[in-house]
């Protein structure tokens, strides 16, 4: 689950991370009124949508009068905002964060997320912020500084140091940096987030003999939605307008749905299978429309749902079902297949391979549903077949 940023600056806050003062808007009204609250004379309007680059593309605005606030809410608010990380498409802008301008003397990068190869926590941090994290990574990754964190221990100030040095703040803005360091950590950890990304991380102020100030200037965060049970905080900063409606429909019925470019609809029991399916198609040149794992205990109901959400989909010419029957039993998937054919009247082809418990008794099922299922015995053959469908 991911949030915007200025709910991100509220977590921070409760965790006496210094952000900057702000207030969301949701019209151009309430934007003007958020900047007479903040006083001052400059202002930053920042489309809140769940993505990346948004002042690449447009959507972070500095004003310099109430007048110029009203004008750029009215261009944001609204607009179709496309950056690297929200495709082609774009995602419309609905809610604004309009915030008091601050005084950038230097950029940083810092992050947190679980590195499962070490288990345990990665920080990470660069001198580089403010730009996109995975081209620094890409061309420059000497400028990208890591600590592991044991769980157990907990992040140490000799561990804030190290990102520190290494990312060159000055000694004068150093045992503030570790503070917040730790205190990014410690959120991490009792938020349960996957990622928590201040980028940038700024050094203010500094000058006329005046301390240096560390602030988070933007905020990031994914959480783990199988420990979401214990947010309802969290949850209910969910945002449904930024989440793709098929995949908040499958969440419904406790579908793992994910949407995708292709045309070939896939439906598996089990996300590695899944993977592994969706590989397969590809392999032999074909595009997944979805990926979709329907979970060990998949019901006729489920099934049908599941069919629902794939043919809901225009792009999608054609579906395969691929079942292991482990714990999931083939005749039970074979009956909410046939269940879902008819209550969604199946107009694309469908490829369906089964092996494991009852297999026989599945394939039988599907022989003798009087539909025109193609059955498969292996996964290149389901694929091989499923792609002659669709040529």
């Amino acid at each position: 689950m991911k949030i915007h940023e200025y709910q991100g600056k509220e977590i921070l806050r409760q965790f006496d991370i210094p952000v900057p003062r702000g207030y969301p808007a949701f019209s151009v009204i309430e934007a003007s009124e958020a900047a007479q609250k903040l006083g001052g004379s400059v202002w930053v309007v920042k489309a809140q949508i769940h993505a990346g680059g948004r002042g690449k593309g447009g959507g972070v605005k500095l004003a310099r009068s109430l007048a110029e606030v009203e004008k750029l809410a009215g261009e944001i608010l609204g607009m179709q905002l496309k950056t690297h990380q929200t495709g082609p498409e774009g995602q419309k802008v609905r809610r604004l964060l309009i915030e008091e301008g601050a005084d950038i003397q230097k950029e940083y990068y810092v992050a947190a997320v679980t590195d499962r190869a070490t288990q345990s926590v990665a920080m990470m941090a660069s001198s580089e912020g403010g730009m996109d994290i995975e081209q620094v990574a890409h061309d420059t990754p000497e400028k990208i500084v890591k600590v592991f964190i044991d769980p157990q221990v907990g992040m140490t100030d000799a561990q804030g140091g190290e990102l520190a040095d290494g990312i060159g703040v000055p000694q004068a803005a150093k045992a503030q940096a570790i503070d917040v360091f730790k205190k990014l950590y410690r959120c991490y950890m009792e938020t349960d987030a996957s990622l928590a990304e201040i980028n940038p991380l700024i050094l203010e102020g500094g000058k006329n003999g005046a301390a240096p100030t560390i602030k988070a200037l933007d905020a990031k965060f994914n959480f783990d939605s199988n420990a979401l049970f214990r947010h309802p905080e969290i949850v209910a900063y969910r945002d449904l307008d930024e989440e793709d409606p098929a995949e908040i429909e499958a969440s419904k019925f406790d579908l793992a749905y994910i949407q995708l470019d292709g045309n070939i609809g896939c439906l598996v029991n089990g996300a590695g299978l899944a993977m592994a399916t969706m590989d397969t198609i590809k392999l032999f040149g074909g595009e997944p429309a979805n990926f979709l794992d329907v979970g060990g205990g998949a019901t006729a109901e489920k099934v049908t749902e599941a069919f629902k959400i794939m043919v809901g989909n225009p792009k999608v010419k054609a579906i395969l079902v691929n079942i292991f029957g482990g714990i999931m039993r083939c005749d039970t998937i074979a009956e909410g297949v046939i269940a879902a054919c008819k209550a969604v009247n199946l107009r694309v082809p469908l490829v369906v391979r089964m092996k494991g418990t009852n297999e026989e008794l599945g394939k039988q099922l599907l022989a003798q549903s009087g539909l025109p299922i193609i059955s498969a015995d292996s996964m290149a053959e389901a694929a091989k077949k499923v792609m002659a469908a669709v040529a």
